[in-house]
């Protein structure tokens, strides 16, 4: 078949477990199995929780709902996301509790969101948020070596003034994994962490211009680290509105891929990951699920940071 012996065990595993295949002992072949009826899998009715609106058109977001849809299940998603409802827990409980579901994949959600979700009798996959958490089956980059990758290339560079830009729910109530390592990695560098490199902003247009502002109205950067496609074309925006030019005057790095920076000059420094094992992940999960298994296993995703045209020396 073209493959390593181990995918091949891998697979005769997994029919295994799922009572397609009956191990007779060693040395002696498998049987073909007919699951009765009443342990068939029945198809899931899913409820994908985006983190915001338009989180909905991602490819990969895509790519799950019609994966999803080809294993016979039924996802769709929630009516409002986690920003429409101002990452409210009440707010979240109550929209979950009018919607008919049988399990839910939530994007990018806030530990005291995921707190919600481990206390109820649903399946839960959490997708890019509690990483760690043992409560629930996800997966995720692994973006901390990718993040360290991208200080030392600053650094290198003569850049000290380095600023993160992440969302509320990675920096409260404490830094996420990936910007603890960001601030460790400033510390290793030898340069002094404050708030300044990991300012304070809540999730809204309005609220990350007015943290611009600041930001380059008295000590102004000289790189961003700025998280998601969306937020990083609105700081390109917000720094040629200034006459400010990239890389000259601000270096830029976005924490994640977009397939629109293929089309970018200069190309754009950014961290990226496949995502199709995420999807993988996310159809076996909903396989056992619909079998009445439980699953909590983590999957992660290597990172790797690309360095690009957006970056260059301190002025």
């Amino acid at each position: 078949m073209g493959v390593n012996r181990k995918t091949v065990d891998a697979a005769l595993r997994q029919l295994d477990s799922d009572g397609i295949l009956i191990p007779r002992g060693a040395g002696r072949k498998r049987l073909i199995g007919v699951l009765p009826e009443d342990q068939c899998p029945a198809p899931l009715r899913l409820g994908l929780l985006p983190y915001e609106s338009t989180d909905k058109r991602i490819d990969y977001v895509v790519e799950i709902q019609h994966m999803l849809m080809e294993a016979g299940h039924a996802p769709f998603f929630a009516s409002k996301s986690l920003l429409d409802l101002s990452l409210d827990v009440d707010r979240v409980e109550q929209l979950v509790r009018s919607t008919e579901a049988d399990a839910w994949i939530v994007m990018a959600a806030s530990t005291q969101i995921l707190d919600w979700f481990a206390e109820q009798d649903l399946p839960t996959f959490s997708l890019f948020g509690g990483s760690r958490d043992p409560r629930f089956a996800g997966a995720g980059p692994n973006k901390s070596p990718a993040y360290r990758d991208a200080i030392r290339s600053l650094v290198g560079l003569g850049h000290r003034r380095i600023v993160l830009l992440a969302r509320t729910q990675r920096r409260k109530p404490a830094p996420g994994d990936s910007e603890q390592t960001f601030l460790d990695s400033l510390e290793e560098e030898g340069i002094s962490v404050g708030e300044y490199h990991l300012p304070d902003w809540s999730d809204s247009k309005e609220s990350f211009l007015l943290c611009l502002n600041s930001l380059f109205h008295v000590t102004p950067p000289t790189a961003l680290i700025i998280q998601e496609a969306i937020l990083f074309s609105a700081a390109q925006q917000f720094l040629a509105r200034r006459g400010l030019r990239v890389p000259e005057d601000v270096s830029l790095v976005c924490t994640d891929p977009d397939p629109t920076f293929s089309w970018c000059e200069p190309t754009i420094a950014h961290i990226t990951w496949r995502s199709r094992p995420f999807v993988r992940r996310i159809i076996r999960w909903a396989d056992k699920v619909s079998r009445g298994k439980e699953d909590l296993v983590k999957s992660y995703a290597k990172a790797e940071f690309v360095n690009g045209g957006t970056v260059g020396p301190a002025k």
